[in-house]
């Protein structure tokens, strides 16, 4: 992972010191954040930020807050870090953009290990997968990392791009939550099948009227097909 940079805005020292330490022995530069305002001004101040860190709980400007503002303009990869484990507080984070959501106390290493598993899958090395993909209208490109709909480049956070491309990978297969969990998020994930709900409301919200190409199947999941 060497020559990727990520920030971690916290405004407990001994935490940002713990975490930074981990990720450094696994070869990331870290950048660090007393607070959201800190987080900001590094963020439009770095260009080549990996992924970002953000605890919700921090004095003046939020970690929520920084999220929605990070995402007016950035598909960077965000983990969000609270103390607040209630589901509603989960999904705002989800709702502002963040990509996941890791309760306090947590392990450094499992951390650690969220954070390998999202630059792997955001990285542009090819996995031998299509670079491209187009379904209805829609046209994924995979190593750019750009989605268009007729032609029109439109914005997705890193979940939602992963999930629309698993979605179409998949086209007219009925998917499980349990299976899109695997294929999207596809390690230990903290939460439960819910979180897809969330993700695909919002996506098909983005997606327009292609957003009906993905199907709700009842009691199960959902079906990525277009209409001839």
């Amino acid at each position: 992972m060497a020559g990727k940079k990520i920030l971690i805005a916290d405004d407990e020292a001994r935490l940002r010191k713990l975490v930074s330490d981990y990720l450094v022995r696994e070869g990331y530069e870290v950048l660090e954040a007393a607070d959201g305002e800190q987080a900001l001004d590094i963020f439009y101040r770095e260009k080549d930020l990996s992924l970002m860190i953000l605890d919700v709980m921090m004095p003046g400007v939020d970690g929520f807050m920084v999220c929605k503002e990070v995402r007016e303009t950035s598909q960077i990869p965000i983990v969000m870090l609270t103390a607040k484990s209630e589901e509603n507080d989960i999904l705002n984070g989800y709702e502002y953009g963040a990509d996941e959501y890791i309760p306090k106390p947590f392990s450094p290493k499992i951390l650690v290990a969220h954070v390998n598993a999202i630059i792997r899958r955001t990285s542009d090395a090819d996995d031998g997968n299509k670079d491209l993909l187009e379904a209805g209208g829609i046209v994924i490109d995979r190593k750019a990392h750009i989605v268009t709909i007729d032609g029109q480049e439109i914005i997705l956070s890193v979940k939602e791009f992963e999930l629309l491309t698993y979605f179409m990978q998949n086209a007219g297969i009925a998917l499980s939550r349990d299976r899109i969990l695997n294929g999207v998020w596809n390690y230990d994930y903290f939460g439960d099948a819910r979180t897809i709900d969330t993700h695909v409301k919002k996506l098909r919200a983005k997606l327009g009227d292609k957003g009906n190409y993905i199907k709700t199947i009842w009691g199960m999941g959902y079906k990525f097909e277009v209409e001839e």
